[in-house]
């Protein structure tokens, strides 16, 4: 067995209500893990200040973007203000051949979206880590979402009703992470990454 296969780098995907934490957890866990990096996302978006192309994002016109959709290069796109963002199928596998693991912060449906089409590639199927980032209660998740103070009554009372439809979808994902400290959350993630590449290491895909 190569040294590549043997480490068993993993695509992790975690998903989470809005304000449960997912941003955060996703930032610890890279810089506790040396193996962890993020995909750099494809996107019409023009670059902000001191965005620089192949490191921020990929910077395309929406001509090319879709394009590649309809060649099936993403593994999940969605359309946010406007603008077409998509995460490419080979950059992902460009960065699991390299050894390293690759952390998505996405949303439910981006989460499903993934599940789907990796299960037609044998490598990123064989990768795939999907963990659900649930709060303690609904109680303490209105709670982080005023603590923010950047949202309104209304804009409060959607995301928590949002929340309730996707904390019912928990069950799809192979790991549901109930929220508890900053550090403990990180700490079990990394938990659940370890027994998850042990589990998978003796299993090689099919080119």
């Amino acid at each position: 067995m190569s040294s590549a296969a043997s480490s068993t780098p993993l695509l992790v995907v975690i998903s989470a209500p809005s304000g449960a934490g997912k941003t955060t957890l996703c930032d610890n866990v890279r810089s506790a893990l040396p193996s962890a990096t993020r995909a750099v996302t494809c996107t019409t978006r023009k670059p902000r200040g001191g965005e620089r192309d192949g490191h921020d994002y990929y910077f395309v016109g929406e001509e090319e973007f879709l394009a590649r959709l309809d060649g099936g290069e993403f593994l999940e796109n969605a359309v946010v203000h406007g603008n077409h963002y998509g995460v490419l199928k080979a950059e992902l596998r460009a960065k699991l051949a390299g050894g390293s693991d690759v952390l998505l912060n996405i949303d439910v449906q981006g989460a499903a979206t993934i599940r789907k089409r990796a299960a037609a590639d044998p490598v990123l199927c064989h990768s795939l880590l999907t963990v659900f980032l649930c709060p303690s209660s609904l109680e303490e998740l209105e709670r982080r979402l005023r603590g923010r103070g950047t949202d309104s009554e209304d804009v409060i009372a959607g995301r928590l009703a949002i929340a309730k439809e996707e904390i019912e979808q928990a069950g799809q994902f192979d790991h549901t992470l109930i929220s508890q400290t900053r550090e403990s959350d990180v700490e079990r993630l990394l938990a659940i990454i370890k027994s998850t590449r042990f589990a998978k290491r003796e299993t090689i895909p099919s080119p």
